[in-house]
């Protein structure tokens, strides 16, 4: 007996004389299935064996779902009565769950389309099911098949080409229902009599190995079956049918183009190209099937290893010339399910997949545009491949496709990774790409910014033409105000790409140096203000009065307080100091500086940051700078110890940082004679090491007697060289006070001259 109580059913049966099963159900919950018209039942099944007492001495409980597809649900059902007929014939739904059971017919009634389409985009399919094929029109019969006549139908593959092609018919449709699979298996000789048939005849007859090739389809939709595929070696045989047919495919091309080079040919030329389409189409419906099978199989690895080998990639690559829609969405489907891994990826770069590709975008097929999108987006992870997308014109077909929102995020991510590279940059400013890019930042109003919008946004910036383009009209005015409104530290970011530019973008930043150095402040976010400090260090423009910026925003204290190691974070602090870089190259605010005592504050963190390369440089540039002005010079000189920290790091690893002491260095030695005289020693001493080591180092003669010693034993290297009084200059070299010196001294001391010639 069935029974309803508190939405569950209990059954009993006697299994034997001692012992009894007991079974419960209880339906859990009801939902609408994701993807199909369709109810999902979600219940638990628990199983108990009872004792002969009837107590408990077993028990299991198994999670379930029933699906109940909705087939006849359309626009004008009533919702209602299909309601009831679903309870009614659902035994597993209890008559309490009515109202629920209406209420979710009618969000399924409703449900838009591009929802579902939505969800099938996000979530990946596994495999291809059975049902998306239509039945091939050249095998269709109007007979139904009967699992119950299986034996008739292996029959009829021992007989001729169309028994066969009917027996192989009649299979598939039984094949094309799921629930008559486990039966087909359990019978041992049907799918070895089609794999037999396969592998025989499949060059006698196109539509026979199609139709074959399609019930071995059915089994691959499900993974616990790709071992019984795998067994009767139907892919491998898959792929030399689609290696044969590209080969015919070939052949039929140079005949047609030699008939119709030929004038005397014609009326068989027109009749080849009707009997060639009509091949054609039978022979894309194979080679569809075929590589649906293949991707499926692809599941495993392994298996699309071994593909590999066999160059699927170069068959892929050579279907994308074909026309039918059909065909090309599971070409590209494959390709991008094979281009994950770099040696698949590297054979489409080989193929130049790329080009063949840009024939698909744009297209009307909405399927296969979207997947031709996810396999660039794939590709565009790759340098060279980039470089072939732009030279197929690329960047302006996917620009046009930013208008349609179904593919603009796809379209989107593809021009960013272009963008990345600054050699296409320029290209984006002769499509109509960034216009529309800044109507999509302006329409987002105060909402947030898509991340993929506004970073391609950023990318763009960084180029002088595109940056042109973005700042017409009121474009930067708009940044401007977005990003100081809503503190949009990417928006900053994008407007800081602007104002690196020279020229006429540079000088429209002079409306908004206010609004950043109001910014300037401990009280806005770091990132933020690292940004806006960014863009001021930018703003080199001579008639930009700093001093008075400095002083009407009272900058120097944040600036010098925040020079001070560990005050914050390392970003922050260079931005400070490249800023402070930027304001010295005007005398008066050079002066301000110095007398507020950043310098010794600027000293204290090169001690700090010392290995910092990029640090050391943006420090040695504002000493540059105080040194470069009159005003600020004897304080750089005199006042601290700048000057020594410069000839220290005048040999310095980094050519920047050398180029930088060397230039200080030289305005130092024009204007202060105690430093010209260190600093020629010291330049000295560096080009000459080799040899005053070797000095050094010299011990004693052969005759044992002291070399190159003064009358006071004092070796040469620890006094000054450039004020020794008993070495003179000679047309000849260098010669001592009484004329006597060894050939070795004289070699020596020449290669000496020689290095010392070259520097001054």
């Amino acid at each position: 007996m069935i029974l309803f109580p508190q939405e569950q059913r209990e059954t009993s049966a006697q299994t034997d004389a001692n012992v009894s099963i007991h079974l419960r159900v209880k339906v859990c919950s009801l939902d609408v299935h994701p993807t199909e018209k369709a109810l999902v039942v979600h219940y638990e099944v628990e199983a108990t064996i009872l004792g002969e007492l009837g107590d408990p001495m077993v028990g299991e409980r198994k999670e379930c779902q029933k699906i109940v597809r909705l087939r006849s649900l359309n626009a004008n059902t009533d919702t209602s009565s299909l309601a009831r007929k679903v309870v009614e014939e659902c035994r597993l739904i209890h008559p309490s769950k009515l109202r629920e059971v209406e209420q979710l017919l009618f969000y399924l009634q409703n449900r838009k389309q591009s929802n579902v389409l939505s969800f099938t985009d996000n979530q990946e399919k596994k495999h291809i099911s059975p049902r998306d094929f239509k039945p091939y029109t050249g095998v269709e019969l109007d007979e139904e098949a009967s699992i119950g006549s299986i034996d008739e139908y292996i029959e009829l593959l021992y007989e001729d080409i169309q028994d066969k092609i009917r027996g192989a018919t009649l299979i598939f449709q039984l094949a094309r229902n799921p629930d008559n699979l486990e039966e087909l298996i359990q019978n041992e000789t049907v799918l070895g009599a089609l794999a037999r048939v396969l592998r025989e005849d499949w060059k006698q007859s196109v539509d026979l190995a199609t139709t074959i090739i399609y019930v071995f389809f059915c089994f691959s939709s499900f993974s616990q079956f790709h071992g019984l595929v795998t067994h009767f070696k139907i892919g491998a045989l898959c792929m030399n049918i689609i290696e044969h047919e590209l080969k015919r495919y070939d052949l039929w091309q140079d005949e047609l183009q030699k008939k119709k080079k030929n004038q005397n040919l014609k009326k068989e030329h027109e009749k080849s190209l009707r009997k060639y389409q009509s091949l054609l189409i039978k022979q894309e419906q194979l080679l569809r099937v075929a590589l649906c099978l293949l991707l499926n199989l692809a599941e495993d690895t392994r298996t699309e290893l071994k593909m590999r080998n066999r160059n699927i990639v170069h068959m892929l690559v050579r279907l994308l010339d074909r026309e039918d829609g059909d065909l090309l969405l599971m070409v590209v489907s494959f390709l991008k399910k094979l281009s994950i891994f770099l040696e698949n990826k590297n054979d489409m770069a080989e193929t130049l997949a790329v080009e063949k590709l840009a024939q698909l975008v744009p297209c009307e097929h909405e399927e296969l545009l979207s997947t031709t999108l996810r396999l660039l987006l794939n590709l565009s992870f790759d340098t060279s491949l980039r470089s072939q997308m732009v030279r197929a014109s690329f960047v302006p077909k996917l620009s046009s496709l930013l208008g349609k929102s179904a593919r603009r995020q796809l379209s989107m991510c593809i021009l960013y990774h272009i963008s990345m590279d600054d050699r296409f940059k320029s290209m984006f400013a002769d499509t109509d790409c960034i216009p529309q890019l800044m109507k999509m930042v302006f329409d987002r109003g105060e909402e947030k910014i898509d991340v993929e919008l506004i970073s391609l946004c950023i990318n763009l910036a960084a180029n002088k033409s595109n940056a042109q383009v973005m700042c017409e009209g009121t474009g930067l005015k708009m940044l401007m105000k977005r990003a100081v409104k809503l503190k949009d530290v990417l928006v900053m970011k994008m407007i800081r790409n602007l104002s690196q530019h020279n020229g006429p973008t540079k000088s429209l930043f002079l409306d908004h140096v206010g609004d950043l150095a109001a910014q300037i402040s401990e009280q806005e976010a770091e990132e933020f203000v690292i940004e806006c400090l960014g863009t001021l260090a930018n703003l080199t423009i001579p008639d930009l009065d700093w001093e008075l910026v400095l002083k009407e925003y009272n900058l120097v204290p944040y600036l010098k307080n925040r020079l001070k190691p560990g005050s914050a974070e390392d970003d922050l602090i260079l931005e400070v100091v490249i800023m402070i870089g930027t304001v010295s190259t005007d005398d008066s605010c050079a002066a301000m500086l110095a007398k507020s005592g950043i310098i010794p504050a600027l000293i204290v963190l090169l001690n700090a940051k010392q290995e910092d390369d990029e640090f050391v440089c943006q420090i040695l540039y504002v000493f540059y700078q105080m040194v470069f002005h009159e005003a600020t010079r004897d304080v750089i000189i005199k006042d601290t110890q700048a000057p020594a920290y410069l000839i220290d790091l005048m040999h310095d690893n980094n050519a920047e940082i050398r180029k930088v002491c060397d230039n200080t260095l030289d305005i130092i030695a024009e204007c202060d004679e105690e430093w010209r005289n260190k600093i020629r020693t010291e330049k000295f001493r560096w080009y000459n090491g080799q040899w005053l080591e070797m000095v050094e180092n010299r011990q004693m003669d052969e005759t044992g007697e002291p070399f190159l010693y003064g009358e006071d034993g004092e070796s040469f290297g620890n006094r000054d060289l450039l004020e020794r009084p008993d070495l003179f200059y000679s047309p000849d070299g260098i010669i001592s006070v009484d004329g006597a010196i060894s050939p070795e001294f004289c070699m020596d001391f020449q290669t000496m001259i020689n290095a010392v010639d070259q520097c001054y």
